[in-house]
C-alpha cells in the first residue's frame, strides 16, 4: 500500500476491512475508560487470518494509560510470534453514544506502528475514522513520515 486513501463511508470500503472495523466496534466496549470516556478498540489481521483485538485502559496516573493499538499489537507479538500484521483497524466512540467519533492513532501508537512494519519488512494497511463518515487507509510509514527508527541510534 503506497499513500493515503480517504472513503468517503464505511461501506466503500472491502469486506475484510470492514469486518475488522466491526471487530474494533466490539473490542472498543471493553475499554476502560472512566477519565476521558473515550473508549477505543482496535482489531488486527495476521497473515495466517487470525483476528487480535483490544481497547484501551486508563489509570489515574495518566502515562500509564495504554492505547487500544498497542495493546493489539503486543498481544500480537507475544502470543503469535512470527506471523505477519496485514491489516489493523481503530475506532472510537463517546461515553453514552453510539455513533463512532473520529479518532486517528496518537503519535506513539503511529511509532510503535511502524516498528512493527518495520520489524516484519512488510507493511500493513491501517483503517481509521478519520471525520463523520470518513474513513482512511495507510499505512505507518505514511502516517508518520520522517520518524524515529534503529537507524537513529546506531554509532
Amino acid at each position: 500500500m503506497k499513500g493515503l486513501e480517504i472513503y468517503k463511508n464505511l461501506e466503500e470500503l472491502d469486506n475484510e476491512s470492514k469486518y475488522l472495523v466491526h471487530k474494533a466496534k466490539e473490542a472498543a466496549h471493553h475499554a476502560y475508560a472512566p477519565y476521558s470516556k473515550f473508549f477505543v478498540g482496535a482489531a488486527l489481521m495476521l497473515n495466517d487470518g487470525t483476528v487480535v483485538t483490544a481497547s484501551n485502559q486508563e489509570n489515574a496516573s495518566y502515562p500509564l494509560c495504554m492505547c487500544a493499538e498497542r495493546v493489539a499489537l503486543y498481544v500480537a507479538a507475544t502470543q503469535h510470534p512470527g506471523k505477519v500484521i496485514t491489516k489493523m483497524a481503530i475506532v472510537a466512540h463517546k461515553k453514552n453514544h453510539k455513533e463512532l467519533a473520529a479518532a486517528t492513532s496518537c503519535g506513539a501508537c503511529r511509532q510503535v506502528m511502524l516498528e512493527f512494519e518495520q520489524r516484519q519488512h512488510k507493511p500493513f494497511e491501517v483503517i481509521m475514522h478519520h471525520a463523520p463518515n470518513e474513513w482512511i487507509k495507510s499505512s505507518a510509514s505514511t502516517l508518520l513520515p520522517y520518524s524515529f527508527d534503529a537507524s537513529n541510534l546506531k554509532d
